[in-house]
């Protein structure tokens, strides 16, 4: 297994911040055709707020750049310190089904206990990943 195989989860929640910013691109363009709602209309988040009912996708696009930029940086050290070993791959496969569950969760039904489930074993996850980061740097 090279260093480079460590940086694959990461291409992968880059692909899902991406399929979930164009469901929010054809959701908001959807809603806004349909009710009529001029652009300017939402140039603001509060003005955004109060027009676009729909709101799941861009909670969830905002959500995909909290944690998960501690879970990019941890892949980033994990690669320049050599720590790409299958535990430490499996954490990382692990956190990204769980951000896509999440994902997948608040962007249709958004049934919040559901969501926040999955929210926590992510975090979960990420925390047990740099628990074993933080092992690897201290030995």
């Amino acid at each position: 297994m090279t260093n480079h195989t460590i940086l694959l989860p990461g291409v992968a929640m880059v692909a899902l911040t991406f399929v979930v910013l164009m469901t929010m691109y054809r959701r908001r363009v959807a809603q806004m055709k349909r009710e009529r709602i001029h652009p300017q209309a939402v140039a603001t988040s509060a003005q955004s707020a109060a027009m676009l009912t729909d709101s799941g996708p861009a909670d969830n696009f905002r959500n995909l750049f909290e944690l998960p930029v501690l879970f990019y940086f941890g892949l980033a050290v994990c690669a320049i310190t050599g720590l790409h070993d299958t535990a430490t791959l499996a954490l990382a496969w692990a956190f990204v089904a769980a951000r896509a569950l999440h994902s997948a969760i608040q962007c249709s039904y958004n049934k919040v206990m559901h969501r926040f489930r999955a929210y926590l074993l992510g975090a979960a996850i990420l925390l047990a990943l740099w628990v074993r980061l933080a092992i690897h740097l201290a030995g």
